[in-house]
């Protein structure tokens, strides 16, 4: 897929060289501390064991952006869904649509695979990813809680 800025396609484990340091400025964005070593590791684990499925984007040959995708099942629906675990786009390419082609990218991979729906978290202070969310038509569940125990 092509946006009038970016090329977005399926990340491979070939890829990355390119995926390290956007993954890594992820997690600095998330408030974790940089560790491309730790996150080469982590995502070659993902390629090498079929974990995930990952997209880029692409601004000509730089890498600009990625969004992960996280298999799962939904009990009550007896059906595939995936987790949008990651979004991305550096800030030099941000406002430019790119965050939106990724996410028509995990939409059309998510309907090509017959997945049910894709589900995301994000914080409640991230406005400026609510609005792109609900504008493209996603949904803030407000039925249910989230909660977490760190192991």
């Amino acid at each position: 897929m092509q946006t009038q800025q970016a090329t977005i396609r399926q990340a491979t484990v070939h890829d990355l060289d390119q995926l390290v340091p956007l993954f890594d400025a992820y997690r600095e964005f998330c408030r974790q501390p940089s560790d491309p070593e730790q996150a080469r590791r982590f995502l070659l684990n993902r390629f090498e064991h079929n974990q995930s499925t990952i997209f880029l984007a692409f601004d000509g040959s730089a890498p600009v952006g990625f969004t992960q995708l996280y298999p799962s099942f939904s009990s009550v629906a007896m059906a595939r869904i995936f987790i949008l675990n990651e979004l991305f786009v550096a800030p030099a390419a941000r406002g430019r649509g790119v965050g939106s082609a990724l996410l028509e990218a995990a939409v059309r991979y998510g309907r090509g695979v017959g997945a049910r729906c894709l589900v995301l978290v994000t914080e409640k202070t991230n406005a400026t990813a609510q609005s792109v969310y609900e504008k493209m038509g996603w949904v803030r569940d407000d039925a249910f809680f989230t909660y977490e125990l760190a192991l």
